[in-house]
């Protein structure tokens, strides 16, 4: 296994060196430790690829100085931006005035035709000095250009994983950003996972590479084949040319997006495939929220680029507006050229038959209203959205017959049934296993971590509508209105059987009261957001006016189509233009805005991507294609969100099979009940509660929590610990709050304290050593035990004799103890680095310690050492700035009912926050003498307004300091 010598870094290094990378030691690279680029080999490759730059060798420099100046700009104009700009001269679209009288013409830092005419290097441990130094382990260079760097951890411990080697290069990225401009992407591995992301992506996003047609590997053969299909030099390079792009976000930030593996994967097949001309379709199906918007952007691009396609037309086509807008944006975000949207039937017939060669956009129902042949050419590519809906009415024929000879590709996120038969006719080939030409599955995306898993929970059987009680409640109003079988049956179409139940009064107050207070038990304390699905659009207006009870108006919204029949009061409240809908769907994305709740009827329901939705709130009778794409709503990745919720009104998922009607088994298994986590959380604290055999969880303060690390002496025990209460928090997170907690709640607030106690000061181990849950922290504040730990290190580091006459077991008693006041302040400080730094010293000398390699009166000497710089750092550090305090602190002061005027308890406020900012530092809580010099500043301002003798105001004051300050 690996270790310190035999390194993660050393196999990568081999595996790159046989797939055509050369090793060469970072001594022997003609560079100095300021340079980003190796520029004796750029002047070489600009000399040996451009004709222009061979006659003139010294016009290599001018490029070189273009270079230069985008890499010293990056932290003005910011990484992303300085990314693409130099990305520009390495996909070789920049030009230079090189040519006959000074004619402008295209400078070549990259051969993509012959890759032969490039060098390709690979080197370790490449140092780099900018203000600061950082030594990235690998790094992979075409040309002398920095394309790839990765991190290499050695998993000295169970704990450190690729997580730890991400979060490095995301550091290196703000403290030497140079390096990172010609970047293509990062990786980072331990030897067991392999993970990729592009710049300024957050960890949480970053992704495997694998096949989709892929088995699992273990550990060294994931890793080995991971970097032997993403890391061979004509793929890295394909990746920069074709797969690459650059985005604006609505807050105006540039983003950079990689491709996924499965886009790589689909959009290479796609373009082979209309390259070899034979077959003329293809089906695929990649799973709710796995990126295909982006995967037509990448096969769009690439068909549009291609010469052997002789310029061809590229049609994008979906089955509604809304949807229409999205892949517009998708498409205008990421700066592609020659797009068109058609907002006609006429104007896509004009564009047809005028031959356009562009990306044209538009609705599946067109084809519908168009009549004969549009366009007969062979080099049109039509990419079909949501392909399994264009069955309805014969689409897919009225399609083939408009444009006879036209390559067609369908997408879905669902997949297609065999009954479906129109979908298979259009779009499956028969030479395609089971119909798909690409397939990435709801299992593989849970896996790839690219979607989350859904739970759904029942709501109480009294507010499901009985079926039966529908039928027979129908068949009476007919009966008592006399109607005509006719009558009865445009009755039907207007209100449908479901829905004269689902909106009666009664029903409505109980559903509205049940979805505010279950949002805001379950979904609000962690700051997520969800969706509320009625049966119609008068259930919008409905439910509306009685979630406004619950809740301030302000917190939930409507998204509607509105007609022109509709009320004056809908109107008013209730229409949005396409504008005023996008920025209200921002604001439902912004989690610092106070709209919590969506209410939708068919909007939103498909198409519609906010990760921050985690539930959805379903009250609407729905069935296979339209339930899973309704559902997948929630199932996008979000900080701290590790699944999407149903809450179920109607039974719907009482049994899942017949909901989620489809051939593919898998899809059976899409939704669980969260029932199950409860089922499983009993064996999950039992086997936290195992590491502890004979320890009294009774015991409080530095006792208790001693004899629990006593059983976790070593990294490796802790290591398996942590990932043992990972696993049982997740699902104390899901389940609470619940009755069903309250006689585990003891026992998981000792472990939680032992998990928090032990958690490494370095920050590393982020992958199973990460910040508690919202509920679990709620759950911990209410606990005054935790406080036990907070003793002043000031005392101790000043005692000159605490080292005399100290046995070894009393050195060992203290030393552990003093290990805790040490890490308790560094847990304070986890994003640090300086405090990183002094956390990974501390865990060096406790494995000295716990290997004997020190005596307790060492580890005790070394430890008033750490404790000494971690008192010195927190002085020297600067507090957190604090706003928007006085407020409260007034408010805290009138409920208090001080017989004073309104303007005295002004100055009085502003005094205190004055006061306590001055001589507050950062931590000041968690210290003896931070708390006692803010209580005297705060008794001093009491007693300059003859207020020193109002304890319950002292002690009002003083909480309300300490935790917001």
């Amino acid at each position: 296994m690996f270790n310190e010598e035999n390194a993660v870094e050393n196999f990568v290094r081999d595996l790159l060196t046989n797939m055509g990378w050369k090793f060469v030691p970072r001594e022997q690279l003609p560079r100095r430790e300021a340079d980003v680029l190796i520029e004796m080999h750029l002047i070489d490759s600009l000399i040996r690829l451009n004709p222009s730059i061979a006659e003139e060798p010294g016009r290599a420099d001018e490029v070189l100085y273009k270079l230069r100046a985008i890499i010293q700009s990056a932290k003005g104009m910011g990484l992303v931006r300085a990314n693409e700009e130099f990305s520009e001269w390495i996909r070789n679209e920049k030009t230079m005035p090189f040519g006959e009288n000074g004619e402008h013409v295209s400078v070549r830092l990259i051969d993509y035709d012959n890759l032969k005419n490039n060098d390709f290097i690979v080197t370790t441990q490449y140092t780099f000095k900018s203000g600061q130094e950082r030594r990235p382990d690998i790094v992979l260079l075409v040309n002398g250009i920095p394309l790839v760097i990765g991190e290499a951890k050695s998993p000295v411990r169970p704990a450190v994983s690729w997580v730890d080697g991400a979060a490095q290069l995301e550091e290196y990225q703000n403290s030497v950003t140079e390096i990172f401009v010609p970047n293509v992407f990062c990786f980072a591995t331990e030897g067991k996972v392999y993970r990729v992301g592009s710049i300024k992506l957050p960890i949480e996003k970053w992704q495997p590479w694998r096949e989709t047609e892929e088995d699992a590997f273990d550990l060294l053969d994931e890793v080995k084949s991971s970097v032997n299909r993403m890391l061979k030099p004509e793929v890295v390079l394909e990746l920069l040319k074709d797969f690459t792009l650059y985005s604006t976000t609505k807050g105006g930030q540039k983003i950079k997006i990689l491709c996924r593996y499965q886009q790589y994967e689909a959009a290479k097949q796609i373009v082979q495939r209309v390259i070899d001309g034979r077959i003329r379709k293809g089906l695929i199906w990649h799973f709710q929220g796995s990126g295909k918007s982006l995967l037509m952007v990448y096969a769009a691009m690439q068909l549009r680029r291609n010469p052997e396609l002789r310029s061809p037309t590229v049609l994008v086509v979906v089955d509604r507006i809304d949807l229409n807008s999205q892949i517009s944006a998708t498409f205008n975000a990421s700066n592609v050229p020659n797009v068109v949207m058609t907002d006609s039937r006429e104007e896509l017939e004009q564009l047809l038959k005028q031959d356009t060669r562009k990306i044209i956009i538009t609705t599946i129902h067109k084809f519908g209203e168009a009549e004969g042949v549009l366009n007969d050419r062979e080099n049109i590519i039509v990419l079909v959205d949501e392909a399994h809906r264009t069955q309805e009415g014969d689409l897919g024929t009225k399609m083939r017959q408009a444009l006879p000879n036209a390559f067609l590709f369908g997408l879905t996120g669902t997949p297609i049934n065999t009954r479906d038969r129109n979908t298979f006719w259009t779009f499956g080939a028969e030479e395609d296993e089971n119909g798909y030409l690409s397939r990435y599955s709801f299992e593989q995306s849970i896996i790839d971590k690219a979607t989350l898993p859904i739970y759904f929970e029942p709501r109480p059987v009294e507010l499901h509508i009985n079926k039966k009680a529908i039928d027979e409640e129908f068949d009476w109003m007919a009966k008592e209105n006399n109607l005509s079988y006719g009558d009865k049956s445009e009755l039907s179409d207007r209100a449908g059987k479901y829905g004269v139940l689902a909106k009666t009064p009664a029903r409505i107050s109980r559903v509205c009261k049940d979805i505010v207070q279950h949002y805001k038990k379950h979904v609000d304390p962690n700051d997520f957001k969800g969706q509320v699905v009625v049966w119609d659009r008068e259930a919008c207006h409905l439910y509306k006016q009685e979630i406004d009870k619950h809740m301030p108006p302000e917190e939930s919204a409507v998204v509607m189509t509105l007609r022109q029949k509709d009320s004056d009061y809908w109107k008013q409240n209730y229409s949005l233009t396409d504008d005023e809908q996008e920025k209200l769907l921002d604001r439902f994305r912004d989690p610092n805005d106070p709209l919590k709740l969506l209410i939708v009827t068919s909007k939103l329901l498909t198409g519609f991507d906010a990760p921050i939705n985690q539930a959805m709130y379903l009250d609407k009778p729905m069935k296979d294609h339209n339930l899973l794409q309704a559902i997948c709503r929630v199932n996008r990745p979000y900080p701290d969100k590790d699944h999407g919720l149903i809450i179920d009104y109607l039974g719907i998922f009482d049994n899942v099979a017949s909901a989620l009607d489809f051939d593919v088994e898998e899809m059976k298994t899409v939704i669980s009940n969260i029932e199950m986590l409860k089922a499983e959380f009993p064996r999950a604290l039992e086997t936290c509660l195992s590491h502890f055999e004979g320890v009294d969880r009774a015991l409080d303060g530095y006792e208790g929590l001693l004899a629990a690390q006593d059983c976790l002496r070593t990294d490796e025990s802790r290591d398996f610990f942590a990932a043992d209460y990972s696993y049982l928090s997740r699902h104390w997170e899901a389940i609470s709050p619940d009755s069903f907690l309250n006689e585990y709640e003891q026992d998981y607030k000792w472990l939680t304290q032992v998990y928090e106690s032990i958690r490494p000061p370095s920050g590393n181990g982020k992958l199973i050593w990460h910040a508690l849950g919202a509920k679990t922290l709620k759950l911990i504040h209410e606990n005054v035990t935790v406080q036990t730990i907070r003793d002043d290190l000031e005392t101790l580091i000043m005692d000159a004799n605490i080292l005399d006459h100290l046995t070894d077991k009393d050195a060992d008693v203290k030393g552990k103890k003093l290990v805790l006041k040490i890490e308790w302040r560094l847990h304070v400080h986890v994003d640090d680095p300086r405090f990183q730094e002094l956390g990974e010293r501390l865990e060096k000398v406790k494995e000295m310690h716990y290997r004997n390699a020190i005596s307790s009166i060492d580890f005790l000497k070394k430890l008033l050492e750490i404790a000494r710089d971690t008192v010195k750092l927190e002085r020297e550090t600067e507090a957190e700035p604090v706003d928007d305090t006085k407020q409260a602190l007034t408010k805290l002061f009138l409920e208090c009912k001080i017989e004073t005027t309104p303007a005295i308890i002004e100055r009085i406020v502003n005094d205190i926050d004055e006061v306590v900012k001055y001589t507050r530092f950062d931590g000041w809580q968690w210290t003896s003498s931070g708390e006692r010099d803010v209580q005297k500043a705060l008794s001093k301002t009491l007693l300059k307004y003859k207020l020193h003798k109002e304890r319950e105001l002292f002690d009002k004051a003083y909480e309300y300091i300490r935790e917001h300050y």
